[in-house]
């Protein structure tokens, strides 16, 4: 562990210790740590065949239809105990950090609104969903 992540974890540890109700401040890679690294791992690698790997994938599903609101509303992230506002910023980071670069730049950037809608909307078969989101990425060139 890098010296950057062993700060960017005592951070995260210390604000576990904050008051019930505390206003959080963390930064979009420390509530990345809290409550995604867990299964996508801090390299974002995931675990093959359990947990998808977001490193060099998951902006590539801003590019097809439906792959947008796909990554609000997979259980993860629409159940996340976080503001609207910090899970746009968590998944703007995932997606600029975790890329591909050129897809990453050329996506439009989540909004809190967006979010919010978004999070309400139950997903039914998250394995048929994203089985059709990576099928249309392979023929989207």
């Amino acid at each position: 562990m890098s010296l950057g992540d062993a700060a960017a974890l005592a951070l995260a540890l210390a604000s576990l210790a904050a008051p019930a109700g505390a206003a959080h401040a963390e930064s979009p890679r420390v509530l990345y740590m809290l409550h995604c690294q867990g299964c996508h791992l801090a390299d974002g690698s995931g675990s093959p065949g359990a947990v998808p790997a977001l490193n060099g994938q998951v902006a590539r599903f801003l590019a097809v239809p439906g792959g947008r609101e796909f990554l609000v509303r997979v259980p993860g992230s629409a159940s996340a105990p976080m503001s609207d506002a910090d899970l746009a910023a968590v998944l703007n980071w995932i997606v600029a950090r975790f890329g591909p670069a050129a897809e990453a730049e050329a996506a439009r950037p989540y909004a809190e609104d967006e979010v919010a809608r978004l999070r309400r909307e139950p997903l039914l078969d998250v394995a048929a969903t994203r089985r059709a989101l990576v099928e249309a990425i392979g023929r989207n060139p």
